[in-house]
């Protein structure tokens, strides 16, 4: 789920999981209306941007927490993900830094075994070298044990290989709902003069354009074209990071 900063989409993970009451409308979850229903719940874990957990609390007692709320919360897995992490179980959560604040998160989050995860910035102050480790842990989970994933996130082009499908929300609306695949398969640049560029996009549907001196790239959405360009102008895919910011940018 992508969208710029006060898009909606933190607002739309916490109705999801009834943290906080839509004005209009109704929320179910596999059918069953989420508001004040533990059983349409108990399907759905939300890693949040924000902590709730108690800050004097050690990291072992939220696992035990955890598995009272969430039953097939499996601790030997949490324990291994702790380990490769290098996450002592006995660090309080007001000890942590911001990495680890997100790591001990994600821990959780690949370990609760519900339906439906969502993970709301989940790579907040993470290096690297842990970013890159949990895309791996996150596929193979996802390989072993198929569930529903739902990645808010701002680093576009990091996940962008690793989602399925993509909802982009501008101001509240949902611009894009569809797979990834899809929604790549139809966007394209095209680069050259600015006179033969303005000529080409006559009749396209352009969602962006960049300049720099006497040259233009127009982002277009559309099938690309097939047959010879006319000389002097040439055509690329666009990847997500640029198709999000020109859907966005106005």
């Amino acid at each position: 789920m992508l969208g710029r900063n006060g898009a909606g989409k933190t607002t739309l993970l916490n109705i999801i999981t009834n943290r906080i009451f839509p004005d209009t409308g109704e929320v179910l979850i596999d059918g069953i209306p989420v508001k004040e229903n533990d059983d349409a719940l108990k399907k759905v874990y939300m890693m949040s941007e924000n902590n709730f957990y108690p800050a004097g609390m050690k990291i072992k007692e939220i696992y035990r927490w955890t598995k009272e709320f969430y039953p097939d919360f499996d601790t030997e897995y949490a324990n291994k993900l702790a380990d490769m992490f290098e996450l002592s179980l006995n660090k309080t959560v007001k000890s942590l830094s911001t990495g680890y604040n997100s790591i001990f998160k994600i821990i959780i989050a690949l370990s609760v075994n519900t339906p439906y995860v969502f993970l709301d910035e989940p790579v907040l102050g993470l290096d690297a070298n842990h970013r890159d480790m949990f895309y791996r842990l996150l596929l193979e989970k996802y390989s072993e044990s198929p569930s529903t994933y739902v990645l808010s996130t701002h680093l576009i082009e990091e996940v962008s290989n690793v989602i399925e499908h993509i909802i982009i929300l501008k101001k509240g609306k949902i611009i894009k709902d569809e797979s990834r695949e899809d929604l790549m398969s139809y966007g394209y640049a095209v680069s050259g003069k600015v006179s033969l560029v303005d000529e080409f996009i006559i009749d396209k549907n352009v969602i962006g354009i960049d300049s720099i001196g006497g040259l233009k790239s127009a982002y277009i959405m559309g099938q690309v074209p097939k047959g010879n360009l006319p000389e002097g102008l040439e055509i690329s895919k666009m990847d997500l990071q640029k198709l999000f910011i020109k859907l966005t940018d106005n």
